[in-house]
């Protein structure tokens, strides 16, 4: 058996430009260390999803998303995507605490745009996010279910891990 890297995980690359777009989800990814300062303390981080209005070539939606840490500060960049999105700043009632399950089904204007990975790989990513046009048709979610609704499917369809305490082996099995 040959052993490589693995495939990739995500589908084609969104394409570049300005898209009409709907947020499907919001996803509490809990706390996550600093991949450019380890040094840090793990921060509370939040991936907000999107679908684009243009399919991939196998006729699904396009998914992007962005991850972010989870903080209204006026230098955070959650912050400042809202603020775009919304076309206002936040107001002190809601800096004291902002529901992001209130994005979910909103719709907006996403700008991609591309990059180069320091392993030279070339990547979309999200540049910026505005409110949606006045008079542009809005965009349904297609065939999208919310990573909170997809634990509870699995544990339902999934059936039970098997007992490994029943499978006896010993360290003459171990092919390595």
């Amino acid at each position: 058996m040959i052993v490589r890297e693995p495939e990739q995980k995500y589908g084609p690359p969104a394409p570049v430009g300005v898209h009409a777009a709907v947020c499907v989800d919001e996803i509490d990814l809990g706390l996550v260390p600093n991949k450019f300062d380890p040094t840090q303390d793990p921060a509370p981080t939040v991936r907000l999803v999107w679908q684009i209005a243009e399919d991939q070539p196998n006729g699904e939606p396009y998914e992007v998303h962005r991850d972010y840490r989870a903080s209204l500060h006026e230098k955070a960049a959650l912050r400042k995507d809202l603020e775009s999105w919304r076309g206002r700043p936040f107001n002190f009632d809601e800096l004291v605490g902002f529901d992001l399950e209130n994005v979910v089904g909103v719709h907006c204007m996403i700008n991609m745009v591309e990059k180069m990975s320091q392993k030279g790989k070339k990547y979309t990513t999200i540049a910026a996010i505005m409110p949606l046009a006045k008079g542009m048709i809005k965009l349904a979610p297609r065939d999208y279910v919310r990573h909170k609704n997809r634990e509870v499917a699995e544990a339902i369809i999934s059936p039970p891990p098997p007992n490994f305490d029943d499978l006896a082996s010993s360290d003459d099995d171990v092919p390595f």
